[in-house]
């Protein structure tokens, strides 16, 4: 059985999906960022990156979600579109691997969770988001999916930042975006998104953006502890 470690951000929302849509069964493993459990040698094992989601597949890991939807995809043979659209589907799915995610990331850290208010970074990362989504929206006009005539995970992997466009670009942000909107609002009509959303519901993850918090989600920015001491 798969052995999914998660938490309730963007990417691993995802995966819930994806396992969710398919039917496969598997095992929740909830790993609490705030409270730096991303950072244990138990979970770095599975993800050296420190990072969620990851799987772990009858002794085989998989980490990065782009990764882990590619993988489940191929195992299955589910939700992998169709043989003549894979260049298609592997240009979106870079596309939001490379762009669409991290660039909202960044534009929500900067806006909503760094230290100090820098204009050009806010601006930067805020229009770079918004460069993607106009991308975005051209494609989806009079189209249902991103690649082809069905569902895919290129679908999954976008509606999984598409999900936080008013975190990311402010309140109503998707009205700006017709065709993107219109695209959501079908993958959020689909019976697997609400089973996916409520994926974590009964977990008990840290909330308050402490000084502990901070320093697991954000180590980089503290002094790192160094175990050595000095020669007497």
């Amino acid at each position: 059985m798969i052995k999914f470690f998660f938490n309730r951000a963007p990417n691993p929302l995802k995966i819930s999906l994806f396992l969710e849509e398919t039917g496969l069964p598997y095992a929740l493993a909830p790993i609490d960022s705030m409270k730096g459990e991303q950072h244990s040698a138990s979970f770095l094992a599975i993800n050296p990156n420190g990072k969620v989601p990851a799987i772990e597949d009858n002794g085989v890991r998989v980490f990065d979600s782009t990764a882990i939807l590619l993988y489940l995809a191929d195992k299955t043979g589910q939700l992998g579109g169709d043989v003549e659209n894979r260049g298609e589907l592997l240009s979106w799915l870079m596309f939001i691997a490379s762009g669409l995610g991290p660039f909202s990331g960044q534009a929500v850290h900067f806006k909503h969770m760094a230290p100090q208010k820098l204009p050009y970074a806010i601006n930067r990362y805020d229009r770079e988001a918004q460069r993607h989504y106009d991308v975005l929206d051209a494609h989806l006009k009079n189209r249902q999916y991103l690649v082809g005539d069905s569902f895919s995970i290129a679908d999954i992997s976008a509606w999984g930042w598409i999900d936080r466009a008013n975190v990311v670009l402010g309140d109503n942000a998707l009205d700006a975006y017709p065709n993107i909107k219109r695209w959501f609002e079908g993958i959020n009509s689909r019976p697997a998104v609400a089973r996916a959303r409520d994926l974590g519901k009964d977990v008990e993850f840290k909330s308050e953006r402490d000084e502990v918090a901070l320093r697991a989600l954000f180590p980089q920015n503290y002094p790192k502890v160094s175990s050595n001491t000095d020669p007497a």
